[in-house]
């Protein structure tokens, strides 16, 4: 049964990850990875919550380790970051920032309400 939860959770968090990535490429041309930005500030918001507020084991399988792990991620991020890197210093910077202060920021947030 674990493994069903946390597969079902998977499943949904990685098509909504996508599906938000396919509706913000149309909204902006831009060269900014706006998409990873929002679903990791989201789900550090919502992983906090959970966290904070649940100990139910069935919750945690299906949200915390099934959604928020494929819905954020941090894979994505890094090779994002590496672009920037091999081109756009000021870029990287303020993508490694905004991602980590924000990603913080949501995260006790969501442990605080």
């Amino acid at each position: 049964m674990t493994i069903l939860w946390i597969a079902s959770g998977a499943f949904i968090g990685a098509i909504l990850r996508f599906t938000i990535g396919q509706v913000m490429k149309k909204w902006t041309d831009s060269t900014f990875p706006w998409a990873t930005l929002f679903v990791n500030v989201t789900g550090s918001f919502g992983l906090g919550y959970l966290y904070a507020h649940t100990a139910q084991q069935s919750l945690i399988l299906f949200l915390g380790i099934g959604f928020f792990g494929s819905f954020t991620t941090f894979s994505t991020l890094k090779l994002e970051l590496m672009r920037f890197a091999t081109k756009d210093w000021i870029r990287f910077g303020l993508y490694l920032l905004l991602t980590y202060l924000f990603g913080l920021i949501a995260a006790y947030i969501g442990w605080s309400i």
